[in-house]
């Protein structure tokens, strides 16, 4: 028996009576970008934490499934999250909407990983810091000519503890900072 169906009726069938929405006006179940083993986790945790078999997740049943999938979220950011997403205002998230938002937050996870990627290859020494000689290193290679004074800028930037480098957290926040305009 497949993880929808209980004695025979499908998930898409009894969220079909549940809800008031029309077939059209439901959110596809398109999911781009995730792998099948990533899809299935997420199916799986919607399913285990709504305990009500409603067919949404409320805000205490939406923080238990992200610990389960590795955030530590707090009452604010699930909070939040519910609101990014809900879009008639029930307090509660569909399916549909949870795969949308774990699809986002997967991404930031990937793009945490990537960065973390990134310092590595930079801090060519391997001491946990980027130097101002990593950061002119990785210049050259990248055909970049900066000045002593332009890459001090770039560290004064990120360097929010003052030895004069830059560690994975400033390195975090200066990227996130960058990418995103926070």
């Amino acid at each position: 028996m497949g993880m929808f169906e209980d004695d025979g009726v499908s998930y898409k069938a009894s969220m079909q009576r549940r809800g008031s929405m029309s077939r059209k006006e439901r959110p596809r179940g398109r999911h781009h970008g995730l792998s099948q083993q990533k899809k299935q986790e997420i199916k799986e945790a919607f399913e285990l934490f709504d305990t009500d078999g409603s067919g949404t997740i409320d805000a205490k049943e939406l923080n238990v499934a992200m610990r389960a999938l590795g955030f530590e979220m707090t009452d604010e950011q699930i909070n939040q999250m519910i609101a990014d997403v809900d879009k008639d205002g029930s307090g509660a998230i569909e399916f549909d909407e949870f795969v949308h938002m774990m699809t986002s937050k997967i991404g930031e996870r990937d793009t945490k990983e990537e960065l973390t990627k990134a310092f590595h290859i930079i801090d060519y020494d391997r001491n946990g810091k980027i130097s101002p000689v990593d950061i002119e290193r990785i210049a050259k290679e990248l055909g970049e000519n900066l000045t002593l004074g332009e890459i001090k800028e770039m560290i004064e930037d990120a360097d929010r503890d003052g030895d004069g480098e830059v560690g994975l957290e400033e390195f975090m926040r200066m990227m996130k900072r960058s990418s995103y305009g926070n």
